[in-house]
């Protein structure tokens, strides 16, 4: 049978089909538990997340379901120092016109930016999830004992088939080979993300011809032809993003569900503007405009403080058009609003062509 493969045995679910996880807050315990219910494995981002935070996700998620799930951290590189006060002030000054028009006053700058990665993992471990997926890099080699130890499954992202060998030869559990038609960050750690640009049905047989470990397919998949193309390239799973963030279970706001069910949602752009991060989103207005300011963006996690100070106001006035809305290339495929739907069909069509 299709389902049958290497990979859902290692993640130990019926189906190999993975609900990428979202940051942002738009993951959701309801989205995550449908999903793993479904027979699948539903995944939450908790990487801007405190410890307790992650604690009581988790603790969320195993109240509507008793299935494997994955919770998502983001591995951090070499940290960089703060912005110099006149770094941060020129950045601010370059959101003033929107503040002015939100009317909002500028925001004091924050004691520190981000989250301990190290308080973090420890959170993860204590809640101990079938599956602990990462982006960005491979854990420390203590972190992936006390993983094997525990019984941890690991699933590691790569976009370049030599971050999947290096993944592979870490001893990863599952690799995700992401393809840059993913919506979302692209989740690049050995090169600069902008020379880590390879389309997923280039980049899914290059990276199965290198590893070992089960491949999973991710990048521009949004209904049963994407999984079986991945499949016959030799994936052993696919990992579906754009298709479940459009879902009424995702904690996506209601405007960014409705663009991605619009046509106008197959017009999306690589962009820093948002996190400092190289991250496909429908194209609006602050993309736009950022695009003549790339010099003076400041680097994660800065940006994403930054322009996250936007977020709040943009959304209780019911606006798109200053605030990330993370789409795949494949987002003109999307038909179902409903996450349970979506899963059945995918199986449903996957039963009807393939033994």
């Amino acid at each position: 049978m299709w389902f049958e493969t290497e990979a859902s045995r290692r993640l130990r679910i019926r189906y190999p089909i993975i609900q990428g996880p979202f940051g942002g807050g738009a993951s959701s315990a309801s989205l995550t538990a449908t999903v793993s219910n479904a027979g699948g494995l539903g995944s939450f981002g908790v990487h801007t997340f405190t410890s307790p935070q992650i604690a009581q996700t988790a603790g969320a998620i195993r109240k509507l379901t008793d299935k494997p799930f994955a919770l998502n951290l983001w591995v951090p590189k070499v940290p960089l120092p703060a912005p110099s006060e006149a770094q941060f002030e020129q950045s601010l000054a370059l959101l003033d016109p929107y503040y002015r028009e939100l009317g909002m006053a500028r925001p004091p700058r924050p004691a520190s930016f981000g989250q301990d990665f190290a308080a973090q993992v420890r959170a993860v471990m204590e809640a101990r999830p079938a599956v602990f997926s990462f982006v960005f890099g491979i854990p420390d080699r203590s972190i992936l004992q006390e993983c094997r130890k525990s019984g941890i499954v690991t699933l590691g992202t790569a976009t370049t088939p030599d971050e999947a060998a290096a993944l592979d030869d870490a001893g990863i559990d599952c690799i995700v080979a992401s393809g840059f038609e993913a919506g979302g960050h692209r989740g690049a750690f050995l090169r600069p993300a902008e020379e880590s640009l390879i389309g997923t049905f280039a980049l899914i047989p290059q990276v199965v011809d290198r590893v070992k470990a089960p491949v999973i397919a991710a990048g521009g998949i949004a209904d049963a032809r994407g999984i079986k193309a991945a499949l016959a390239l030799g994936a052993k799973g696919v990992q579906i993003g754009t298709a479940f963030l459009a879902c009424e279970e995702s904690n996506a706001t209601a405007a960014h569900r409705e663009l991605l069910l619009d046509r106008r949602a197959s017009d999306t752009v690589l962009t820093k503007a948002y996190t400092g991060r190289l991250a496909r989103s429908i194209r609006n207005r602050f993309a736009d405009e950022m695009k003549a300011h790339e010099a003076k963006l400041l680097p994660f996690p800065f940006q994403l403080w930054l322009a996250g100070t936007l977020r709040d106001a943009s959304v209780t006035r019911g606006r798109t058009d200053l605030v990330s809305l993370s789409a795949g290339q494949a987002a003109a495929l999307l038909r179902r609003k409903n996450a349970k739907a979506l899963f059945d069909e995918l199986v449903f069509e996957m039963s009807e062509g393939c033994a």
